[in-house]
């Protein structure tokens, strides 16, 4: 890997980024918002506990998708920007495997999760190891919580390896099998084909 972690996490989080009139964050192409983590955590429990135990893995698949729309489209924003080309664009050597190493760079740099890649077999396989991420502050949920992170991972892995959106979409899966906010001392993501 010709990545440097490190600088890529250094070099973005550095950027300065702000909000226009409506807390909109015009950034990498899309629109971003900056809200609370604790506010996307409880819109999240007020879901799953609204469905109850008969409609919670329709819920949990919801909530994944939802990440995975935003993970593709943030995504795609986000290596196509001029910021990322500018600081992780000269240190590419294996599209798009880089790229993806890339891209966990700025998952960290922007406070989403502290995630890496720690195994790829291009096109069918992708383990990612997360050591933080905002999820990971819900109290006791009944199933490991991270639908942001298997959502933007299947979403990434979409973007390097399938066709471009909507017949790319969905065509990897993602099983989150660690969770901090089940008691592990890091989360686990293995995105495979779906």
């Amino acid at each position: 890997m010709a990545i440097d972690r490190n600088k890529v996490i250094n070099d973005l989080s550095q950027l300065k980024v702000r909000g226009d009139n409506n807390g909109l964050i015009p950034a990498f192409g899309v629109l971003v918002q900056q809200l609370p983590a604790n506010f996307w955590n409880g819109f999240s429990e007020k879901i799953l506990d609204a469905a109850g135990d008969d409609l919670a893995d329709a819920a949990e698949g919801l909530l994944e998708n939802a990440a995975a729309e935003c993970g593709y489209h943030t995504g795609y924003g986000i290596i196509t920007s001029e910021e990322f080309n500018s600081v992780v664009g000269p240190m590419i050597e294996e599209k798009p495997e880089d790229i993806l190493h890339g891209a966990y760079g700025v998952f960290t740099a922007w406070g989403w999760a502290n995630a890496e890649i720690t195994e790829l077999v291009p096109g069918e396989k992708m383990v990612v190891r997360a050591y933080d991420y905002y999820e990971a502050d819900v109290k006791n949920p009944k199933r490991p919580f991270a639908y942001m992170i298997r959502g933007v991972s299947r979403a990434f892995m979409d973007l390097a390896y399938s066709k471009p959106y909507p017949d790319g979409f969905g065509k990897f899966a993602c099983e989150q099998t660690k969770a901090i906010e089940k008691g592990d001392k890091f989360a686990e993501f293995v995105v495979t084909k779906a």
